[in-house]
Order: C-alpha cells, then structure tokens, then sequence
C-alpha cells in the first residue's frame, strides 16, 4: 500500500508539478522579444488572418478564456489584480493557463507513452524518468516562442501517437477509429495533424513488402487520410476569407540567416539524440517516419523559419519516443 502511494506522489511530482513550474518558469521568468504576446490586451488581428484563421480551436480558446479569465478576476481583491497585471496582460495570463493545461496533459500522456512497451534501458523507471524529463526540457525551452495552438497540437500529437502504438500492438479497430477522431480534431488546432499520418505509417508499412505489391494497411492509411483532409479542405472552405495557406517564403532567409541557421543545427542534433540511443529496429523506424515527414519537412524549409525551433518539436519527440518503444518485439526480422 505504501508502496503504491509512494509511485502515486512520484508521478505527481515529475509528471505534473515538476514540469509546471518549468513551464511557469519559461513564461514569467525569461523575456521574449519574438513574440510581444505579454503585452496584449486581446487575442491580436494576425490570429484570425493568413494560415492561423484556420486554427479554430485554439482560436476559440483565446477568445473565450480570456473572457472568462477577465470576468473571474474583476471579482479579486484590487492588490491580486494589480499583482497579475505587473507580469503580464490577463490575455497573456489566459494563454499562459491553456498552454499549461495542455502541457501538463501531454506531460501525462507522455508518461503513458513510454510504459507502453519500453525497451530493456527504460524498464528502468529512473531511466524511464530522466527520457521524460528530457522531452520536457525540449518542450519548454522552446517557449521562447509562446503561441496559443503549439502545446495543444502537441498533445493531440502525442495522444494520436498512443493510439497509433496500441493499434501497432493488437490491431484493435477501436484504437484505429479514436486515432482517426483525434486527427480530425487535431486538424483544427493545427496542421501538425499530418505527421500521426506519418508515424502510423512509419510504424505500419514495410517498404520491403509495398515493393512486392503487399499493401497491408493502406487501407488504415487512407481512413487516417481521410480524417485530415476533410477538416482541412472543410475549413478552407468554410473561413472564405483573403488568408494564404501561409505567410511567406522564407527558404532563402532560412539558409542565409545565423539565426535560422542556428535553428536548423539546433532541430538537426535534437532529432539525432533520438536516433542515437534507439536499437536498429527503433533506427529503422525512424528513417521511415522522416521518409513519410518528407512534405512537413519541405513545407518548415519552404514557409516556417528554422529559428522558430518549436516547428522540430514533434519530429524530436518522435525520435525518443520511437527510441524508447520495443520495436523489435514486434518488426518482422
């Protein structure tokens, strides 16, 4: 009994409380000059313009836990409010709450993740904790760069990365058809979406028999497909607005600028540390899920800024994860 109360205030500790005070850090602690969302008032223009029109929900959320926010502390004593208010906007605050609220759940999902079938290294469970925090770390560092969609996408990411292992593990069509759902709402909080595709796939199809014409699981592929095409293709549609698919072209400033430069060596080694601990059958996925990520991948050179190194985020993620995973229990030899 003690023992299992003991695990209990262990997980708490470095899943939960542990990584929001990083988090808490991160916002309040370091100055960003990218970004100038502390001092906002109100969810900005560029929000419901170009690309970002189409991020419905965590549109939805900006606007309307600020609202609530606002009204929740006109009812505070005069010095709390003045207290909020010297770190911040009750805008900035409202992010700050979502973005927490998401990240504390992908910290959870995470843990979940690498219990699932963990490799002989991480069935130690201090292992198994310092990889965790190792992700974390990653995600909060790239906060220099606060946005209301990232840690939401995140962890619709990393609950469709779940369902994609447990449909790996026993091929159970409920999981195929949450991993589904999960996509097609992830698909209005950011265009990420795309890459559960990949890492179903990475997981999934054996390039060796697709040459030989053995098509197992495109039709899994092409549900998963499905599901983020119809969302996509249903809000461009639906938001008939003068918004590009995106803001601009960025390849040349990507390779020319220190900055990006520096973010490009930044995403390179980060996506090499999951590589490097992984077993060959966790390199192997990882070479075909870069392979599927292919058109993420060009679409970051093409129209993100390397610098914004919260774009590498899933593909590092992915990389510890795939690590991390008994992949060799399972891959055909």
């Amino acid at each position: 009994m003690f023992t299992k109360l003991d695990e209990k205030r262990e997980g708490w500790l470095w899943i939960i409380i542990f990584p929001l005070l990083l988090f808490m850090i991160s916002y309040y602690g370091f100055e960003s000059s990218y970004v100038r969302l502390k001092s906002m008032e109100k969810a900005p223009d560029f929000m419901f313009s170009s690309v970002y029109a189409y991020r419905v929900i965590p549109n939805y959320l900006s606007v309307h836990v600020t609202e609530a926010f606002t009204g929740l502390v006109s009812t505070f004593p005069s010095f709390v409010k003045s207290f909020l208010l010297k770190s911040g906007t009750l805008f900035y605050h409202s992010i700050f709450l979502i973005n927490a609220t998401f990240f504390m759940l992908s910290s959870w999902i995470l843990d979940r993740i690498l219990k699932l079938e963990p490799t002989d290294l991480l069935a130690d469970s201090t292992v198994r904790r310092l990889i965790h925090l190792i992700c974390i770390f990653f995600l909060v560092i790239v906060q220099y760069v606060p946005t209301n969609c990232d840690s939401i996408a995140v962890f619709f990411y990393l609950w469709g990365m779940f369902f994609s292992l447990k449909y790996f593990k026993s091929s159970q069509s409920r999981d195929l058809i949450v991993l589904a759902l999960i996509i097609f709402v992830s698909t209005l909080v950011r265009e990420t979406a795309c890459l559960n595709i990949a890492f179903f796939a990475a997981i999934t199809v054996d390039l060796q028999l697709l040459k030989k014409g053995n098509y197992n699981h495109i039709k899994e592929l092409l549900l998963l497909v499905m599901a983020f095409v119809i969302p996509y293709a249903g809000l461009r549609m639906a938001i008939p607005q003068q918004a590009s698919f995106f803001e601009g072209i960025y390849l040349l400033k990507n390779f020319t600028s220190p900055y990006n430069l520096a973010g490009l060596l930044f995403g390179i080694i980060s996506i090499y540390f999951g590589y490097k601990i992984a077993d060959e059958a966790g390199k192997s996925v990882i070479r075909k899920y870069f392979l599927f990520s292919t058109p993420y991948l060009a679409m970051i050179a093409l129209v993100g800024l390397f610098w914004e190194t919260r774009l590498f985020i899933p593909l590092v993620l992915t990389g510890i994860i795939i690590a991390s995973y008994q992949f060799k229990k399972y891959c055909p030899q």
